[in-house]
């Protein structure tokens, strides 16, 4: 398995994955697919099994204002037939490592349980607007003041709606 940023010709492998490990829509896909034809600055990586994406990882701008405040992890999957062998957390190290990234507050709407593992902690500002309550949202080296709505890339709003994590009010 290698990780590596994604190419032009193995865009159509993430977004057939994101369809697949997202199946209630395809949100997820068209999201990824807005950054790539808009030009949206994200960081991104794969892994790579045998020639096949089997997990991929996104970071794009977190905003406060039209300030950037750091950076959202999203969307993250992982092959269903590789789920439960720790690629996923293998992947969120390595991204977790990388120099766009290791520095940067990050903002996460995903399970608590997984996440926190990482040193991801529940959110209390600033406010998700996709989160009632941030139930769901978790930051890590976050030192926000002060409340405010995070703002996140237009991509979020012309993919469609946000499907809701599961136990979400």
């Amino acid at each position: 398995m290698k990780i590596r940023k994604p190419t032009e010709e193995n865009r159509a492998k993430v977004y057939a994955l994101l369809r697949r490990a997202f199946p209630r829509g395809e949100y997820e896909s068209c999201l990824v697919q807005a950054f790539h034809e808009h030009g949206t600055p994200i960081h991104e990586w794969v892994c790579i099994h045998t020639g096949r994406v089997i997990a991929y990882i996104a970071f794009s701008n977190a905003y406060h204002g039209d300030a950037v405040c750091g950076l959202h992890l999203g969307p993250m999957a992982v092959m269903h037939e590789f789920r439960k062998q720790g690629i996923g957390s293998e992947l969120l190290r390595f991204a977790l490592r990388q120099e766009p990234i290791k520095n940067q507050p990050l903002f996460v709407l995903g399970e608590p349980r997984f996440f926190k593992r990482f040193g991801f902690e529940p959110c209390k500002a600033p406010i998700c607007p996709f989160d009632k309550n941030n139930a769901h949202f978790l930051s890590l080296r976050n030192d926000a003041a002060g409340n405010f709505m995070v703002g996140y890339e237009a991509e979020f709003r012309s993919a469609g709606k946000p499907p809701l994590l599961k136990g979400r009010r």
